[in-house]
C-alpha cells in the first residue's frame, strides 16, 4: 500500500515507519509543526525556551532524518494557528471554567487525523499510519472499523482515539499496535535510527513543564486577556463554611492534596470546583468518591448510539483502572455512567471511556459527577 505515516520525531512513529518500510510499503512522512515552543509563552522564569520532547523544532529535525534515513520523502505541515484554535485556547478555557482538560484527545481526531487524511487522499495514500498502542479491525458482518486497546495494557493508547469517526478508522493503521515498548525500540535500534534511544514526552507538549497555570498566566498576558485570569477567592468544607483562600480556580483540580495551605485534623482534598462562586470545595478522602456522572460529546464507536443501557469497564482518566458500569444514553450526545461502586476523583474536562474486554466500545467527556 501507499500510505501517509504522521511522525512525531520519537521512537514510537520512527519505528512504524521502519517496520512498514521493511514489509514493502510506499511511505510519505509528514509532520506536524503545532506550537512554536520560543513563543513568549512556553518559557521559563529567565525568559529562555522549556525544553520539549515533542512538537518541537528539533522534532521536526529528528523526523526529517529519519525519513532519509529510511529513503522516503518528507513534508512538514504547519498548523499552529489550527492548533491554538481547536486544542490550546479550548484547553485555557476549559481550565478557567474550574475543568481539568485533556487535550491530546482533540488534538488526535480534531486536528492531526483529520488534517492528515485530507493529505493522505491528495498523495492517493490509502492508510494514514501513527506509533500509536493502539489496534483497528474492520467488522465486514456490520461494515463497522472497530478500536482496540493495544496488547500492551500499560503503554495501551486508545484513551486518546475514542473520538475518532468511522471514516478517520477507516484510514487508520497502527503498526505497533500488537506489540511492547521493548520490541518497538529494537525495531530501530536494527534499522540504525537515531531516535532508538530517544527519551518520551510525559507532558502536554505546549506545557514541557507541566506547571499548566503558569502556562495560562504567561498566555492569557502574552495575548493581552490578563483580565481573563481568575482572581482568588474562597476555599470552604463540604458544610460550607470558609476555611481559607485560593488563588485562582485554576491551580487546582479534583483530588489535590497538596498546596491548599490548610491545617486540618484530617487531611483535605479538592472535591469540587465552582467556577461561578470562584470557590474551592474540599472534604475529606471519602468525599472523593463517586457513583455516577454525566458525559457530553459522547461518540459510540462499536455500534451506533443505543437504545437500551449499556454495560461496559468505563475509564474515567488514563491510568484509571476500567471499572464496571453501566451506561444510559442521553438526548444530544450525552450520556450517564452509574458504577457498581463509587470511584475516585471523577473529574470534569477529562476524557472517558467505555470498554468491553479490550474494545473501545465509546467514550464522552466528563461534565460532572
Amino acid at each position: 500500500m501507499k500510505i501517509a505515516v504522521a511522525m512525531s520525531g520519537g521512537v514510537d512513529s520512527s519505528a512504524a515507519a521502519a517496520l512498514l518500510k521493511e514489509q514493502g510499503h510506499e511511505l510519505v512522512g509528514f509532520t506536524m509543526q503545532l506550537w512554536n515552543q520560543r513563543r513568549g509563552v512556553s518559557v521559563d522564569e529567565n525568559g529562555d525556551p522549556l525544553p520539549s520532547r515533542c512538537c518541537s523544532l528539533d522534532d521536526v529535525y529528528d523526523a526529517r532524518r529519519v525519513a532519509e534515513s529510511l529513503g522516503f520523502p518528507f513534508y512538514v505541515l504547519n498548523l499552529e494557528r489550527e492548533f491554538e484554535e481547536s486544542v490550546v485556547e479550548p484547553f485555557i478555557q476549559s481550565y478557567l471554567s474550574g475543568e481539568t482538560p485533556i487535550p491530546c484527545v482533540a488534538c488526535n481526531s480534531r486536528l492531526k487525523f483529520a488534517s492528515l487524511d485530507k493529505m493522505a487522499i491528495s498523495l492517493g495514500c490509502e492508510k494514514v499510519a501513527t506509533g500509536h498502542y493502539a489496534r483497528v479491525e474492520y467488522d465486514e458482518a456490520n461494515d463497522r472499523y472497530r478500536l482496540f486497546r493495544g496488547r500492551n495494557h500499560w503503554k495501551d493508547q486508545s484513551y486518546f482515539l475514542w473520538e475518532l469517526t468511522q471514516e478517520q478508522l477507516s484510514h487508520a493503521y497502527f503498526p505497533l499496535g500488537e506489540m511492547q515498548k521493548e520490541e518497538v525500540r529494537d525495531i530501530a535500534r536494527e534499522a540504525n535510527l537515531y531516535t532508538a534511544e530517544k527519551q518520551e514526552s510525559q507532558e502536554i507538549c505546549f506545557v514541557p513543564d507541566g506547571k499548566y497555570s503558569e502556562f495560562i498566566d504567561r498566555y492569557l498576558d502574552h495575548e493581552g486577556r490578563s483580565a481573563e485570569t481568575p482572581a482568588g477567592g474562597d476555599i470552604v468544607n463540604t458544610a460550607g463554611e470558609t476555611i481559607g483562600t485560593h488563588t485562582g480556580i485554576h491551580r487546582y483540580t479534583i483530588g489535590q492534596r497538596r498546596g491548599l495551605g490548610i491545617s486540618n485534623e484530617k487531611p483535605l482534598y479538592v472535591t469540587q470546583i465552582e467556577r461561578l462562586k470562584n470557590r474551592i470545595i474540599v472534604g475529606e478522602e471519602d468525599e472523593l468518591d463517586s457513583l455516577e456522572f454525566v458525559a457530553k460529546g459522547v461518540n459510540w464507536v462499536a455500534f451506533d448510539e443505543p437504545a437500551e443501557p449499556v454495560r461496559a469497564n468505563v475509564k474515567v482518566r488514563y491510568r484509571h483502572e476500567p471499572a464496571p458500569a453501566t451506561i444510559h444514553a442521553l438526548p444530544d450526545n450525552r450520556a450517564r455512567i452509574v458504577f457498581d461502586k463509587p470511584q475516585r476523583a471523577i473529574t470534569p474536562g477529562q476524557a472517558t471511556i467505555f470498554y468491553n474486554e479490550d474494545e473501545v466500545v465509546g467514550g464522552g467527556w466528563i461534565v460532572k459527577n
